[in-house]
């Protein structure tokens, strides 16, 4: 696998149409994204002191973070919307090689940062909710 551009990693939020269309969220700076899955073990006396797990079973989550400096764009006003009613809407992760994970998120942090004379900056969090889609 090559080396990909970290600035070639973007966060986009749908538009809430059907199929959604993408805007890619302006501003970020840093993105980060974390697979994460729930083993469960299905150990039994048959199986010689080793853990065992079943595979394909758990809850499986896909979480999202990123940082950067407000620009007051659309997407980012979408965002802010999201957060603030506390509904799930559709986001995309795209990647150099053209891999993209899309799926619906909870928007559940979203903080704002400014300093006198410096830019305002903010930071995000999101959690998926139902499957999260590679392509």
């Amino acid at each position: 696998m090559a080396a990909e551009k970290g600035s070639a990693f973007l966060l986009k939020v749908g538009d809430g149409g059907a199929p959604p269309g993408f805007a890619t969220v302006a501003g970020l700076r840093t993105t980060q994204v974390s697979i994460n899955g729930e083993a469960v073990a299905i150990t039994s006396k048959d199986s010689g002191g080793w853990r065992e797990l079943l595979s394909g079973a758990g809850v499986r989550s896909v979480s999202v973070s990123g940082a950067g400096i407000f620009t007051g764009s659309a997407a980012e006003q979408r965002i802010r919307g999201s957060a603030l009613a506390g509904v799930i809407d559709d986001y995309r992760l795209s990647f150099e090689s053209g891999e993209t994970l899309t799926g619906r998120f909870l928007v559940i942090r979203l903080d704002y940062a400014g300093d006198y004379n410096g830019e305002r900056s903010y930071t995000l969090s999101l959690e998926s909710s139902g499957a999260v889609v590679s392509a």
